[in-house]
């Protein structure tokens, strides 16, 4: 499969090979689910938590008498039904992540790649490089190019002027080769990528 590299003019400048192995996998929903679902509970912080009973400072006495007051027995000042009291069943920190082979998230990236590919939404670059950091220029170039929710992702080594321009650009994220994500991807319309990410995905997944 071939696909034709532009410029940042909007410009065809060459052809560049799609491996099939690569961007011509079926894409199957569950397994991006899958996969999307994973990174999300990855990145949760886990650090939500509340005091029970035993973790909540005060007194140990018990409040009143077993009987004779006519009120409900008591064991603690500190239990639930009270104010500033423990909490039952509460949230406690801990890690949310969860397993998923290596082989399915592999998959998975093929998979979303592949949709942007089927989608007619896959813009291959010739390289992401500007002489200027300024905002204006690379949103002139964005214009030209019809990008308004984009992922553009380039080789391992970014460009400082390109990175810092598309700091400032709502919906628009630049990410390296190796930061290659299928969130990212799935969550942007436009996927951009250069000669150099192309190349270095294709050696990577093949």
């Amino acid at each position: 499969m071939k696909a034709k590299i532009k410029n940042l003019e909007n410009k065809d400048v060459g052809e560049i090979e799609l491996l099939d192995d690569v961007f011509a996998v079926e894409p199957r929903r569950d397994i991006i689910a899958r996969m999307v679902n994973w990174q999300l509970a990855k990145r949760r912080s886990g650090n939500h938590a509340t005091k029970g009973i035993s973790q909540v400072m005060g007194t140990t006495k018990k409040p009143w008498a077993q009987k004779g007051t006519g009120r409900a027995r008591q064991g603690s000042l500190r239990s639930p039904q009270f104010r500033k009291g423990g909490v039952i069943f509460g949230p406690l920190t801990r890690d949310h992540a969860h397993a998923l082979p290596k082989k399915v998230r592999q998959l998975a990236l093929r998979m979303a790649l592949a949709s942007k590919q089927k989608e007619g939404k896959l813009i291959v670059l010739d390289s992401a490089k500007l002489e200027s950091h300024k905002t204006k220029t690379l949103a002139k170039k964005f214009e030209k190019l019809g990008l308004i929710s984009a992922l553009i992702i380039d080789g391992a080594n970014l460009d400082p002027n390109f990175t810092k321009a598309a700091r400032n650009i709502p919906h628009v994220d630049v990410l390296p080769e190796q930061g290659a994500n299928v969130y990212d991807i799935i969550r942007r319309d436009v996927l951009v990528l250069t000669k150099n990410a192309v190349e270095q995905l294709q050696e990577r997944l093949k």
